[in-house]
């Protein structure tokens, strides 16, 4: 997992309430057993509508979703940050996010900032008046610039600390290893082995 610091460029605004895990990556995509070429069926029940806002070219270069309330709930589908980072998304900045989402989220790399909900419409105005609105995340100064102005947020620090170093779960059991190792050389005998 790349380390998260800093995230500089454009956001797509899509500002709807309660968008779900469903809504994201519908279910029919969920058949594949590798984890990728989910980028291209991110929201796609809603592609069928020309005016949805990844149909506009002028956001395509859009690296940053501003959306509203409660996203990510429903289903723990972890296809859903991977078809959100997969299409190009590297930041989500909503009011609130659905708990097993966001963590989800943390684990693969995709920083969620919650920001207050007149801040986020302030973001989703910019943006909608301005699709070459900049916008920056500093993730060790936990705020966000953009023209809107700059916004400060919370965020858990094992997170931020997982998110700052690039350590997936994964990663952070491994930086055990040699006590993993010394527990494993002294353990009983009649205990199962496992291989690091």
């Amino acid at each position: 997992m790349d380390p998260v610091t800093r995230i500089s460029g454009l956001m797509v605004p899509l500002w709807r309430a309660d968008i779900d895990t469903d809504q994201i990556m519908p279910k029919q995509h969920l058949k594949k057993v590798e984890r990728t070429g989910f980028g291209e069926v991110v929201f796609d029940d809603w592609r069928d509508d020309p005016d949805f806002v990844l149909n506009d070219e002028r956001y395509a270069q859009g690296n940053v979703l501003v959306t509203g309330p409660n996203f990510g709930s429903g289903s723990s589908r972890e296809h859903a940050p991977w078809g959100l980072q997969q299409y190009g998304f590297d930041a989500i900045i909503a009011p609130s996010f659905a708990d097993i989402f966001k963590t989800n989220c943390a684990k693969n790399g995709l920083l969620t900032v919650e920001l207050a909900q007149d801040e986020v419409e302030a973001l989703v105005s910019l943006a909608t008046d301005d699709p070459s609105a900049q916008v920056r995340i500093d993730l060790p100064e936990q705020s966000v610039e953009s023209a809107a102005g700059v916004f400060h947020f919370d965020i858990d620090q094992h997170t931020k600390h997982m998110l700052v170093h690039g350590l997936d779960p994964i990663a952070l059991t491994l930086q055990h290893r040699e006590a993993i190792t010394a527990y494993e050389a002294h353990r009983p005998a009649r205990m199962p082995v496992t291989n690091a």
